[in-house]
């Protein structure tokens, strides 16, 4: 699914660094066996950054993406009011595309992008649960 914008155009360098993060977490995804189904799944102003499936599990990921872990781990950054509103974006994707068979959890991918063009990922399966399903 192409972008609404184009990232040349975007003067804030965290969109740029967290497009660059999204797709570090797309190939590290890909190359652990799991298909994107969709990456800015958006609905409203709120959106999920990767939601994607191996088997039956579903995972709706958010990734946080930082240039160093001074101002602590990217994996911390997702405090419940952003949890609560991907669980709300979560359910109208399961509703417009979810199965009965499917098995639906949350993933946090934390990115830190490192000098020379590397990265450090770090994945953490069943991140959070809303309460729900």
């Amino acid at each position: 699914m192409p972008l609404k914008s184009d990232p040349k155009a975007w003067t804030d360098a965290r969109h740029t660094r967290g497009l660059a993060g999204e797709m570090v977490a797309k190939r590290y995804l890909e190359a652990a066996g799991y298909r994107v189904l969709a990456h800015r799944f958006r609905i409203g102003r709120h959106e999920i950054d990767l939601i994607v499936r191996k088997g039956e599990i579903v995972a709706f990921v958010e990734v946080k993406t930082r240039r160093s872990a001074v101002f602590g781990s990217p994996l911390e950054a997702v405090r419940w009011a952003q949890q609560r509103q991907i669980a709300r974006v979560a359910e109208v994707w399961m509703d417009r595309h979810g199965s009965p068979l499917d098995v639906f959890r949350f993933d946090v991918v934390g990115v830190t992008l490192t000098g020379g063009g590397s990265a450090r990922v770090q994945h953490v399966p069943d991140a959070f649960r809303p309460g729900w399903r």
